[in-house]
């Protein structure tokens, strides 16, 4: 009996160390959980893919301070010329708040008070820059809240470009100020003002050029920092937008009401590098069966014209699911590098991306040599250019 108890034992043991051999690590380890944060509200998104990864509170409507400044760059980095003159209006001169002390009929480009806006949080460049773009401040707020709601920031509305407290009326979301910033890096001159550390703009009639240093303490504090924009008012308290990119891949974070925000920012970034990587589901010139009713000619093929990675957390995955959409219901060769329709992928019901697919037909072959013909007349052939008949 004890000699059957043992062997029992030592049976469950091997069985118990084989299934923990053979249960893949991805599967048993569970992500980690959000991190604990200071902030009211806060939101994460992968930029490339529009993706919001965390939100807390992420649809109520709070005051955003100097986050305003990314919509007022965007709006005049897509209207405007960068090289443009433009000329300070008596209402920019003495705008309380933060300022670059800009004079009343002084010059400079609209690179150089976009600088101005976005590293030292200028009310005085908002106001001017608003009043070039849109023709006045009101002008202007209404190219805001247009842009708003062509990124689809459903719950937002701006009634002035620097964020100071006028009214109740001047607000967002975490997870719309998340978008906003997504949409805002994806343009290069926008990238290029929010990553830059020291900048020196002209200074009209002093004898030595403005020195802006930017506000955002996380381009020094965390590793691959690029961006984005500090603000801060008595109401709204303190907020941060940020962003990091790491081995090609982008995140931005959004917190408003935090007391503790660089470190929210760096957590939650932490946090959303470790737990959504990028997953490839879809690679470049791959073969796709359609898994509707449609005819394909012998030797043509459906391909993906280019590859599509989406983070995901590792238990996602299961739920990913594929859809062909075709635009024909018979492919033919004639059809060889045409459009032909579109792979869709699907997070559960959420449709998160297409590929398009092209019609690819097979490069006939060469036809194979008659074993009558000796290498010799093959190569001779070939020369001479009879390939078809070597």
């Amino acid at each position: 009996m004890n000699i059957r108890k043992y062997l029992s034992g030592v049976l469950v043991v091997f069985l118990f160390i084989q299934m923990a051999l053979l249960t893949p690590a991805a599967v048993v380890k569970a992500a980690a959980a959000p991190p604990g944060l200071s902030a009211e509200g806060a939101a994460l998104i992968d930029v490339e893919s529009g993706r919001i990864l965390y939100s807390k509170n992420g649809t109520k409507k709070m005051r955003i301070a100097s986050l305003t400044k990314t919509m007022t760059a965007i709006v005049a980095i897509e209207m405007g010329k960068l090289d443009a003159q433009v000329t300070v209006p008596p209402q920019a001169v003495g705008v309380e708040g933060s300022s670059i002390y800009l004079k009343n009929g002084e010059k400079l480009t609209l690179e150089e008070l976009l600088y101005g806006l976005m590293l030292r949080s200028g009310n005085d460049a908002a106001v001017t820059i608003a009043t070039h773009i849109g023709g006045s401040v009101p002008g202007f707020t209404y190219l805001m809240n247009e842009k708003a709601a062509m990124i689809g920031m459903e719950h937002t509305n701006f009634t002035n470009p620097h964020g100071l407290d006028d009214s109740n009326q001047h607000y967002s979301t975490p997870e719309d100020m998340a978008k906003l910033s997504a949409y805002a890096l994806h343009n290069p001159v926008f990238r290029q003002i929010v990553s830059t550390k020291v900048k020196d703009i002209s200074w009209e009639g002093e004898q030595w050029d403005r020195r802006l240093l930017n506000k955002n303490k996380m381009l020094h504090l965390y590793n691959g920092a690029d961006g984005v924009k500090t603000g801060y008012t008595k109401l709204a308290k303190r907020c941060l937008a940020s962003s990091a990119t790491r081995n090609g891949r982008q995140l931005a974070t959004i917190t408003l009401n935090a007391s503790d925000d660089w470190n929210d920012s760096a957590k939650l970034m932490d946090w959303g590098f470790a737990n959504y990587p990028l997953q490839e589901l879809v690679k470049n010139g791959q073969e796709v069966k359609p898994d509707t009713p449609v005819t394909l000619e012998a030797g043509t093929h459906l391909v993906t014209t280019n590859a599509f990675q989406y983070p995901l957390q590792t238990a996602e995955i299961e739920a990913i699911h594929k859809r062909v959409v075709m635009g024909e219901s018979t492919v033919t060769s004639k059809m060889n590098g045409q459009l032909a329709g579109f792979l869709q992928l699907y997070l559960k019901e959420k449709r998160i991306g297409q590929v398009p697919l092209l019609v690819r037909v097979d490069t006939p072959t060469l036809a194979a040599p008659q074993a009558s013909h000796s290498m010799w007349e093959q190569f001779w052939g070939i020369v001479s250019g009879g390939l078809w008949s070597a």
